[in-house]
């Protein structure tokens, strides 16, 4: 048995735990989760019935983690030997910025895609206050770093990155210089590429 089951669909936010696992050089042993048929052991997993979910096989009991960013930063403090985490000086926009990006970029991704936006009177009740402050903010860190925290990869950007990315594809995020920028220099990490090329594989199998 590998160290982790990963529990996913290629055509969900898995993709975003797929690059986590192999950034961090992690085997796993994945499980395929169909969106109507969702097998028991994953429901008692994640009553949620929401992917991805890991379950970390350590000890006599096995760990389970669940949403995209929390099973990022657990891999990392799995795994220090990826050196994935970061410094003492790196710590506060590790933090910051994958929160920032899993609560009020994530919201506003949504919030844009359903075509809702809150008023002016009800933006500080919306944790993202609106779309533009949003993108304005994570533009403005983007724009003076090569990486979230610096110029040193760390796993803040497998979830940033995996967002921007995403929100470029669907043409959701403004393709603004920082932005595509960003994600190309995501895109050119082999760990991203191992992991994509699987993902992409299987959504093409589905497709048939």
């Amino acid at each position: 048995m590998a160290d982790y089951t990963f529990y996913t669909n290629p055509m969900s936010r898995g993709q975003i735990t797929r690059w986590a696992l192999h950034e961090a050089e992690a085997e796993y042993d994945q499980i395929l989760v169909d969106w109507k048929t969702k097998p028991a052991a994953f429901l008692a997993a994640n009553p949620m019935g929401k992917v991805p979910a890991l379950v970390h096989h350590a000890g006599d009991k096995d760990r389970i983690v669940t949403e995209a960013a929390a099973i990022c930063l657990y891999l990392a403090e799995m795994h220090p030997e990826a050196e994935l985490l970061p410094n003492d000086s790196e710590m506060a926009c590790y933090y910051r910025w994958t929160f920032f990006a899993a609560g009020p970029v994530e919201q506003a991704i949504t919030a844009r895609n359903f075509k809702f936006e809150p008023s002016p009177e009800q933006e500080p009740m919306a944790g993202w206050g609106s779309f533009d402050r949003t993108i304005q903010a994570l533009d403005g860190h983007m724009a003076g770093v090569e990486w979230i925290c610096g110029d040193r990869f760390t796993m803040a950007d497998v979830y940033v990155g995996s967002t921007v990315d995403w929100g470029l594809n669907f043409g959701i995020l403004p393709p603004l210089p920082s932005f595509a920028a960003y994600a190309e220099r995501c895109q050119a990490r082999p760990a991203y590429k191992e992991a994509k090329a699987i993902d992409n594989a299987l959504i093409a199998d589905m497709k048939r």
